[in-house]
């Protein structure tokens, strides 16, 4: 059985016996709390404070994933699709590395600040996912519009939005009210973290919301 737990924005920590943790951020510098995590495994999708910040969740013999080179870690198989920050070829923010990893049979795909939408090659990189985190705060990130079209264009099983306005945060991006307005899966608010068994992926997809 696998736990999925938000630490805020783009921060999720996936855990069975390992860890493995997204683009960490430190809390103080974004207004909301730190994370309360280390990862065996920690993936960053693009050097930005708010992404980058390893030290807050590592520990002593960590892995910390900065390209995205094909490996297998404890089980975990990981590799990245190179995206953009922006919507100008990188030109603005700079480069986004999705990743894509598999535990449990589970298959994620973590987009970080994905900055635009995706063409048909980027999808067939891509290829089956089960549990997608995806942007939708706009300003830095794809929005809420651009998001829905990202999500078709993947179909996941389970679609997980992140990078958006909660209270306390300092940065300047939407709320997920304009996200959930577009939406015609079934919506399941988990609260904070929920656990997740491969035989439990849905048949129709889902948007599972998260909170702190």
């Amino acid at each position: 059985m696998l736990q999925i737990r938000w630490h805020g924005h783009s921060c999720w920590e996936i855990s069975n016996d390992k860890t493995l943790v997204t683009d960490p951020h430190d809390g103080k510098s974004i207004g909301i709390p730190a994370p309360n995590v280390t990862g065996d495994i920690i993936l960053v999708s693009h050097n930005h404070y708010d992404h980058n910040s390893v030290k807050s969740v590592e520990k002593e013999g960590s892995k910390i994933i900065l390209d995205g080179r094909k490996r297998t870690i404890d089980n975990v198989e990981i590799r990245g699709i190179d995206s953009y920050h922006d919507e100008a070829g990188g030109a603005k923010r700079g480069n986004n590395i999705m990743f894509k990893f598999t535990i449990d049979g589970i298959k994620f795909c973590h987009l970080g600040d994905l900055g635009h939408e995706i063409d048909s090659e980027t999808v067939e990189k891509i290829g089956e996912v089960d549990v997608l985190f995806v942007p939708i705060g706009g300003t830095f990130t794809v929005d809420d519009k651009q998001a829905w079209n990202v999500i078709k264009a993947i179909k996941p099983k389970i679609v997980i939005p992140m990078h958006y306005k909660i209270g306390g945060l300092s940065l300047s991006i939407s709320g997920i009210d304009g996200f959930l307005e577009q939406n015609n899966y079934k919506v399941i608010p988990v609260g904070n973290e929920i656990e997740i068994d491969k035989e439990d992926l849905p048949d129709e997809p889902e948007v599972w919301t998260f909170t702190l």
